[in-house]
C-alpha cells in the first residue's frame, strides 16, 4: 500500500467500526493499560468477547501497539525542539537515505513527511541546548541531502483529547 493510500481519509475502515469496536479503541487511547474487563465493561459486552475485538482490531492493523508516556525531562532529556528540514535537492536515494536513517537518530521521537516549504519535521528530545547543537551539525546539517534547518524550541507539549472515531 502506498503512501497516498493511507493517506486517503475515507478508507471504509471506518464505516466498519461499530460502537463496541469505537468504546475500545477509545478507552485504549485514553488509558493503553486498560484492562480487558475495564474495556468489556466499558463497551458493555462479555471479557471474551472484547479481547476477541481486541485480536480483531489488530489483525486488520486498526489497533497497532500501545505505547507507553515516558516523562522526557526525568529520563535526562527535558529540552524538546522541533526542527525543520529542507532537502538540497530531491534526488530519490538521498531523499529514502536521510527517510530511513533519521526516526532512528539519537532523541528523534518523530519524524514527519509535509508539504509546504519544508520536506521533514523532527521532534526531538535532548539533553540541553549544546546537545540541540550538536545534534543539528553532526546529524542534519553534515547530511548530504539537506539544505537547510530551522529549529523550533517546544516549551509545552498537550496530547490532543479529542474523540477521533465519533
Amino acid at each position: 500500500m502506498g503512501a497516498r493510500e493511507r493517506a486517503r481519509p475515507s478508507n471504509g475502515l471506518h464505516s466498519t467500526l461499530d460502537a463496541v469496536d469505537r468504546t475500545i479503541l477509545h478507552e485504549l487511547r485514553r488509558d493503553g493499560r486498560t484492562s480487558n474487563q475495564a474495556l468489556a465493561d466499558a463497551a458493555g459486552v462479555a471479557p471474551s468477547t472484547c479481547l476477541l475485538r481486541v485480536r480483531e482490531l489488530r489483525r486488520r492493523g486498526i489497533l497497532r501497539g500501545v505505547h507507553a508516556d515516558v516523562d522526557l525531562a526525568r529520563v535526562g532529556r527535558p529540552l524538546q525542539a522541533i526542527i525543520a528540514v529542507r532537502m538540497r535537492a530531491h534526488v530519490k536515494e538521498q531523499v529514502q537515505a536521510f527517510r530511513s536513517q533519521a526516526p532512528a537518530l539519537p532523541g528523534v521521537l518523530a519524524l514527519f513527511h509535509v508539504s509546504g516549504k519544508d520536506d521533514y519535521l523532527l521532534h526531538v528530545a535532548v539533553a540541553d541546548a549544546d546537545a540541540l547543537r550538536a545534534f543539528v551539525v553532526d546529524h542534519l546539517t553534515g547530511h548530504p541531502a539537506v539544505g537547510h534547518t530551522e529549529t523550533s524550541l517546544v516549551f509545552e507539549h498537550l496530547p490532543g483529547t479529542a474523540d477521533l472515531l465519533g
